[in-house]
């Protein structure tokens, strides 16, 4: 709260009702993650809402969720990916509800590639593509190397770096081992398959949660209830997902679906 400083009072009033209606989200920028955001975004903003969306690393998103400067995050990946930041961070965060089932990660290849298992991998490539080094997969993926004895390296970058690799491998019938995670919109996009994982280095099948900062229910109790009802499936991500691919007008893309599938989102509102 904020304190005047022209008179003896504290202006609680006012500041009470601007900091109810502001809500700040904190996302990775993962194509999932994005599509999440933004659709909360909207549909928040709809609910009266002011907005704020704040993309960072993995890390930095689980100790600024913890330490209060976010209101909620819809991509965490649980119990494996991201299970260590909850652990180190569970007493001042709250797992609010599942927001999508079925979430899985591991090393993906195009389907035109005859290899089947992680074991082969460096017959294949002497390096595997990956995305931001903060993220979870990315760890998941260096044990990996190490369960099987890999001798292929990991290389860092983005989700967007990723896929533009994938894109010119795959144009020209090459070679290429990726971190690779449903849900994704290039699984869509071109024909590709999970290696298989004998050892079970990335774990078993996930999902992704809403969690939110300690003390969201007692300040912001609609937008808790809000993202209580937010969850979808592969058909509703994956459409948004496919629109951000094409065109990077996340806020617009997010409008667009919501006033397409307004019987859905009807339910998530309180």
């Amino acid at each position: 709260m904020v304190f005047s400083m022209v008179g003896c009072e504290p202006e609680e009033v006012v500041d009470d009702v601007d900091v109810a209606e502001s809500v700040e989200i904190l996302f990775v920028e993962w194509d999932c993650a994005t599509a999440s955001t933004y659709v909360a975004k909207a549909v928040l903003e709809d609910m009266g809402y002011e907005v704020e969306v704040t993309p960072v690393a993995a890390a930095m998103m689980w100790s600024g969720l913890a330490a209060g400067d976010g209101d909620f995050i819809s991509c965490a990946w649980l119990p494996g990916t991201h299970g260590e930041y909850y652990e180190e961070y569970g007493d001042d965060v709250v797992e609010i509800a599942t927001h999508y089932e079925g979430a899985r990660i591991g090393l993906v290849t195009p389907t035109y590639m005859d290899i089947t298992s992680i074991t082969e991998v460096d017959d294949y490539v002497s390096d595997i593509t990956g995305i931001d080094p903060g993220a979870g997969i990315m760890a998941a993926t260096e044990d990996a190397i190490d369960t099987y004895g890999l001798a292929a390296g990991l290389i860092e970058g983005s989700d967007a770096a990723m896929t533009a690799e994938l894109s010119t491998a795959i144009a020209n019938d090459e070679n290429i081992v990726v971190t690779g995670w449903t849900p994704h919109w290039k699984f869509a996009e071109w024909d590709l398959k999970f290696l298989e994982d004998p050892e079970n280095a990335f774990g078993d099948e996930e999902y992704i949660a809403n969690v939110g900062r300690a003390g969201l229910q007692e300040d912001l109790a609609e937008v808790y209830e809000f993202l209580e009802n937010f969850s979808w499936g592969d058909d509703e991500i994956g459409a948004v997902m496919e629109m951000n691919a094409e065109d990077p007008d996340y806020e617009g893309n997010a409008r667009k679906w919501i006033d397409e599938n307004q019987d859905i989102v009807n339910t998530w509102i309180p």
